[in-house]
Parts: C-alpha cells; structure tokens; sequence
C-alpha cells in the first residue's frame, strides 16, 4: 500500500497513539502558551460531518479554576464529606493546566450525536499533540462538569453548548503502566 507518509513519519504516530496514558499528578512547570495553542489547534483538524467544527475550548485562568475548585468541594461535602471534600480541593490545586471542552448543541437529534462524536475526536487530537510535545492531560467528565452553576463560573450559555469534557494538563510526574485486552477482543471479521 502506498501513501505519502514517510516510514518514520509512521512509526512517530503509532508511537504516541501506543504510548499517551492519562496522567494523574503534574508538576508545577509552566506550560508554554505556544504549546496549549498548538495543541487548542489541532482540534480543528478532527473530523466532523459537514464540517460543522461544534467545539469550543476555553482555556481556564486561575480566578476560573478556583471558583470550580470550590463549587466541586461543595458537591463533595454534601455527598462524601468534608474530609473528602478538602482534600479533592487540595488535588485540583495542584493540577496547573485547565481546558473546558464543550460541544454547539443541536435541535437535529442525529447532527448531535455526530458533533459531540467529532468533539471527541477532536479532545483526542489534543491530547495526542499534547503527548507529543511532553505535556500529559486528563480527560475528566465528574459530577462538576454536569452541575449548571459552571456554565455560570466559566460565561457559556447551557441552552447553547454542552460540557464534552474538563481536561486537566501539565507535565506529567511519571506515566502508568497500563494494559489494554488483545485485538481479537473486539475486533471481528464479518463475511
């Protein structure tokens, strides 16, 4: 099969598809703001049926993260407690780097469906530009990403647009190790 990449150009993709893992705990290294938009734009390059682009991405600065911070500790207190609720707030302290990823609500059942879809090939390529340049991320979609009071904290308009996810990034203290199942798990050759 011939195409016009490059064998080495090749194995790099692969490479990093097979080695991004999700990462937990950051440093507190800053992150170059030319990093965050390389990787911001490299969303648009997803695919997306008509080409619709239904992605908004806010990059959120610390007055933002910690009024999330405090309305998620708030959730916490009522369903786990104070003490978990403290030190889950103490945990997102640390996290440097904060994206919110929303997907444009559509009235068209099926077009949303397919938007939020490309939204998350779109989060993919994120993080795949993220990985490539050392920066880990963290794709989170808790109880706070469904609470109406963020699109409040953040200034989106809910009948508008959807939270696809919160992603947490920096550079990464350690990667895990992680197993995936065989291919031939979930792959099936249909006659």
């Amino acid at each position: 099969m011939k195409n016009n990449l490059s064998a080495s150009y090749h194995s790099v993709v692969h490479q990093i598809l097979r080695e991004r893992r999700t990462s937990h705990h950051f440093s507190d290294e800053d992150i170059p703001e030319s990093l965050i938009e390389n990787a911001v734009e490299s969303v648009r390059w997803a695919p997306n049926h008509y080409l619709t682009e239904p992605w908004r991405v806010y990059l959120l600065g610390p007055e933002v993260k910690n009024q999330i911070i405090s309305l998620n500790k708030e959730i916490l207190e009522g369903s786990k407690g104070e003490k978990a609720a403290e030190i889950k707030a103490a945990r997102w302290k640390e996290i440097p780097g904060w994206l919110l990823v929303n997907c444009i609500k559509s009235e068209d059942e099926l077009r949303q469906v397919e938007d939020y879809a490309a939204c998350c090939c779109g989060i993919q390529n994120l993080m795949l530009s993220f990985w490539a340049d050392g920066v880990g991320v963290k794709w989170t979609t808790g109880e706070v990403t469904r609470d109406p009071r963020l699109a409040q904290i953040v200034g989106f308009n809910t009948e508008q647009e959807n939270v696809v996810g919160l992603l947490w990034f920096g550079v990464a203290k350690g990667v895990a190790e992680q197993k995936r199942k065989p291919i031939d798990h979930y792959f099936f050759r249909v006659p």
